[in-house]
């Protein structure tokens, strides 16, 4: 049975079913899927930094005609970086709160994003995934907060939406969300003003530097564009993990944590490349069962979800311009309890 043949209405009635418990999926999994492995985290870790490495060594030895190429993949190393953060955060690549915390900050530093901000932020996405008003990663507009925003607001999300901006939609959210500690709880305060302190005073030291050294060329070389390549794969992960036409948002009253997570909760396929270089966080079902799950154990608990879950696992997709274009097609508005809408739809029934 595939999400396919699912009656998606009976689907998104069953978001309140109290039957199916995430308790009972995570007890459903090898028990090897929650191991640590030092020696795999590791060997993760340095990988990523000699990939890094070794796309700024192609990024200075380049000609221009191979500098997209070379950016291309310092970035796509530099999201490596990032999912080594990732797991830090998640408490996963280390048994010690203090080795998560250090190399957590370690690895997102370059990338400038402050770790605790991120790390509560992030947690709160799993405990709400795909819960209207809570939810707070990429989350659908409703039609109604749609229809009471300014003109030029209306105006911006709309050509966000139609001139296919996604790749930089995790910059906003970076900027806006990641850096203001007064929007964490008073007891968080303290380790996000670290995390901010991190990477103002990495950026500080850093920056002019590289600048001093090889010019406003050289840090838009070395790091700007790189940079850019790293959220082109975050806001494309993001939206892509938790968005496609038949994924319901549900009000907390309807929402069902277990089929939020699997159900809510797309695996994509990319390139062999990206995924190793990523270090296959776009098996992405698994982690949202459980965080614990270290990531290179992801592929040995989809392959169990696969087996005893089948029947309330979206389909696969494959990562293409074509998916890319009908996400941003198709989901560009959210009528609650009826699902996305497209601006064309919106307006038809103004």
């Amino acid at each position: 049975m595939t999400t396919s043949i699912i009656n998606s209405q009976k689907l998104g009635d069953d978001l309140s079913d109290p039957n199916l418990k995430l308790k009972d999926i995570i007890k459903s999994l090898p028990r090897e899927c929650f191991q640590q492995n030092r020696r795999k985290a590791w060997t993760q870790a340095l990988l990523s930094v000699f990939m890094v490495g070794l796309g700024y060594f192609f990024l200075a030895i380049s000609p221009w005609f191979l500098l997209p190429l070379a950016w291309i993949f310092t970035g796509t190393a530099l999201t490596g970086f990032f999912v080594i953060g990732h797991d830090c955060g998640h408490r996963s690549f280390a048994k010690r709160r203090w080795v998560n915390d250090l190399v957590g900050h370690i690895f997102m530093m370059p990338l400038i994003y402050p770790f605790h901000s991120w790390r509560i932020k992030h947690n709160y996405h799993h405990t709400h995934t795909n819960k209207l008003d809570e939810d707070n990663a990429w989350h659908p507009i409703r039609t109604h907060v749609f229809a009471n925003w300014t003109f030029l607001q209306q105006f911006a999300f709309e050509g966000f939406m139609r001139k296919r901006l996604w790749w930089v939609g995790s910059i906003g959210h970076w900027a806006v969300v990641h850096f203001d500690w007064r929007k964490f709880k008073t007891k968080d305060q303290s380790s996000v003003k670290l995390s901010v302190a991190v990477v103002v005073v990495f950026a500080a030291i850093a920056f002019p530097l590289l600048i001093a050294t090889t010019g406003i060329w050289g840090f838009v070389k070395f790091w700007l564009l790189p940079w850019m390549v790293y959220h082109f794969w975050m806001s494309t992960f993001t939206i892509v993990h938790h968005t496609a036409a038949d994924v319901p948002f549900a009000a907390a009253n309807k929402w069902n944590e277990a089929l939020a997570q699997l159900f809510g909760t797309i695996h994509c396929d990319y390139p062999h490349w990206v995924e190793i270089l990523c270090h296959d966080i776009n098996v992405h079902v698994p982690h949202h069962i459980s965080t614990a799950i270290p990531s290179y154990n992801l592929r040995l608990a989809y392959s169990s979800i696969k087996e005893n879950w089948q029947p309330y696992l979206h389909d696969e997709c494959q990562f293409s311009w074509s998916l890319m274009k009908q996400i941003t097609d198709q989901c560009q508005l959210y009528k609650t309890d009826v699902g996305y809408k497209s601006f064309k739809e919106y307006y038809a029934e103004q």
